[in-house]
């Protein structure tokens, strides 16, 4: 017998059965003993005070709810420290801060119709255009203030748009304050790898036809991250990269360990825990699916922390809910880092160590 080997043998479930039993007692095999296997970890190694949590987010979650139901909680509870996600995520979650309305639908619509109608449609949830047009509105209305005319990187950029957002959703009356909102409260930078694939990237370049000083820095970014997973080793602290789907976030979190060691020769180390909820099959080649072990190649990963390393292939709307309540149910709050204050310091020390070898 595997010294591993866990007995599957479940008592009959009740009515009252909390999420934490649910995960723990019911999820014995395939994806969702992956499942209990993330939630299992957080608790156990990954939500410590002495580790630094990276998140990546891919895939319309924000329009789901998920950036307010689930991403929120976390950040106030000190769960995630730093983040890449698309900027459609972005993006959307702006909808919600402006006190629009989106709604739950059937993917089987009319798309003919709906054009007609002036309806926009992600997949089930749809929303009416002046939706988009409003938001590309207040954005370009915010991006032409002083403080923006310049050169940034996007974690600056998305710290200022937090600041503007939350400020609207006070006067709104919005208790509950979307993703970028508490982001910029709770000083958790917010980078995208992308800038220009969404449309706040499309209404930054509107602007630059009008003379906009605006200009996203790749370079800063690319730096600033790969600072924060080399802050993230002082006083033997660890770094972990919890993936939402994949795509380039995903890539944008694990190669901040290759630009430490393959570029700037500071350290041969990975990150020390992974995590991934995924759909994507590994064998197509493509980087949504690529594995953990595949990672430890590249050097993104420990490969002493292979153990620590979960794929799990699932749909994200499910698994992310269900990791959150865990979270919350199971681990205290930590402290926050507020890495976006903390950032220039870091990219300081980075450059020092780095022109010193």
């Amino acid at each position: 017998m595997v010294k591993s080997s866990r007995k599957i043998a479940p008592s009959p479930m009740t009515a009252d059965i909390s999420v934490v039993d649910l995960i723990d007692r019911y999820f014995n095999a395939y994806n969702a003993a992956r499942l209990r296997e993330c939630c299992q970890l957080l608790e156990r190694e990954i939500l410590q005070d002495n580790v630094t949590v990276g998140m990546s987010l891919a895939g319309a979650m924000t329009p789901a709810g998920l950036g307010k139901g689930c991403f929120v909680p976390l950040m106030q509870a000190g769960m995630i420290d730093w983040v890449v996600s698309t900027g459609a995520n972005l993006y959307h979650d702006l909808h919600h801060g402006l006190g629009f309305s989106l709604y739950a639908n059937s993917p089987f619509l009319d798309d003919a119709q709906l054009r007609q109608e002036n309806t926009i449609r992600i997949y089930d949830i749809t929303f009416d255009y002046e939706v988009l047009l409003e938001t590309d509105a207040f954005i370009r209305r915010t991006l032409k203030s002083a403080e923006f005319q310049k050169t940034m990187g996007t974690a600056e950029f998305h710290y200022l748009l937090g600041k503007y957002i939350s400020k609207v959703e006070t006067e709104l009356g919005i208790e509950n304050h979307c993703f970028l909102a508490t982001a910029y409260e709770c000083g958790v930078p917010v980078y995208t790898s992308s800038p220009g694939d969404s449309s706040i990237g499309m209404n930054v370049a509107a602007l630059a036809l009008e003379g906009s000083q605006l200009v996203l820095d790749p370079a800063i970014d690319v730096n600033e991250t790969a600072a924060l997973t080399y802050l993230s080793r002082e006083n033997e602290g660890k770094s972990a990269a919890i993936m939402i789907g994949g795509g380039s976030p995903k890539n944008f979190l694990l190669q901040t360990q290759p630009q430490l060691h393959e570029v700037l020769g500071l350290e041969e180390r990975g990150h020390d825990f992974f995590i991934q909820f995924t759909d994507a099959r590994p064998d197509t080649g493509g980087l949504s699916g690529a594995t953990p072990a595949e990672a430890v190649s590249w050097g993104k990963v420990d490969p002493d922390q292979l153990p620590s390393a979960i794929v799990c292939y699932t749909d994200s709307t499910i698994a992310v809910p269900l990791m959150t309540a865990y979270a919350l149910n199971r681990c205290q709050p930590r402290p926050l880092k507020r890495l976006f204050d903390r950032r220039t310091d870091a990219l300081e020390q980075m450059k020092r160590d780095y022109l010193a070898r």
